[in-house]
């Protein structure tokens, strides 16, 4: 059970933040604590200072910068979040990247939001997510939007997108074709389609391509 924190017979949310960048850290610092809603229980340069004595601070929020030094900001989410049940993880970057995006959140992480995000939406954000919400700054929403619609023009015919997406899952050729029940030959012969169509040699290049223009 989190030990509340009160000003006056107002709940305030604790928040613990993790941004290597001082100035931008400060900042955060002074905001957080202006408001009304919440207030900051630790401040820290870096995941291993923070992991040091956030099940101490013992935060409802984590603010945590993507790109820090050291342990990088997606690979301490799982660490931040064994040593404190029940935190939210919002995960702060100056730029939009779809691969740490969908890291982030498939480890753990509830919001994501750049650091050019107006101030006032970064205390909205704090108390939606506390509310069960997955706050995002709008060119985030934007792209995830947009990961879920595939390019109508792709060279790819229907079974060979399907293939190509249990490649990408890393299965075999031949759980594939036993999946898809067809025989394996006929598998071998997509495969070598796909790689011709995307102008690839490989498993990986094939996937990266397909990827990167929504075929899958």
């Amino acid at each position: 059970m989190k030990d509340l924190s009160y000003m006056g017979d107002k709940y305030r949310i604790k928040v613990v933040i993790v941004e290597d960048d001082g100035t931008i850290r400060q900042g955060y610092h002074y905001l957080i604590n202006t408001s009304d809603a919440c207030m900051v229980v630790g401040s820290y340069p870096s995941a291993e200072e923070a992991l040091k004595r956030i099940s101490i601070d013992n935060p409802d929020v984590v603010l945590l910068d993507i790109g820090l030094p050291g342990i990088s900001g997606i690979e301490a989410i799982p660490k931040i979040k064994k040593a404190v049940r029940d935190v939210q993880i919002i995960m702060l970057t100056v730029y939009e990247s779809e691969d740490c995006l969908f890291n982030a959140l498939s480890k753990g992480a509830a919001g994501f939001m750049t650091k050019n995000t107006d101030a006032g939406k970064v205390i909205e954000s704090i108390i939606e997510v506390m509310d069960g919400g997955g706050p995002m700054s709008m060119k985030i929403a934007r792209m995830v939007i947009s990961s879920f619609q595939k390019n109508d023009d792709s060279p790819l015919s229907k079974r060979e997108t399907q293939i190509l997406e249990h490649i990408a899952e890393g299965k075999s050729r031949g759980r594939i074709a036993n999946e898809l029940f067809i025989d394996l030959e006929t598998v071998k012969t997509h495969v070598k389609n796909i790689y011709f169509k995307l102008n690839v040699h490989s498993r990986a290049d094939a996937i990266s391509a397909a990827k990167r223009n929504k075929f899958i």
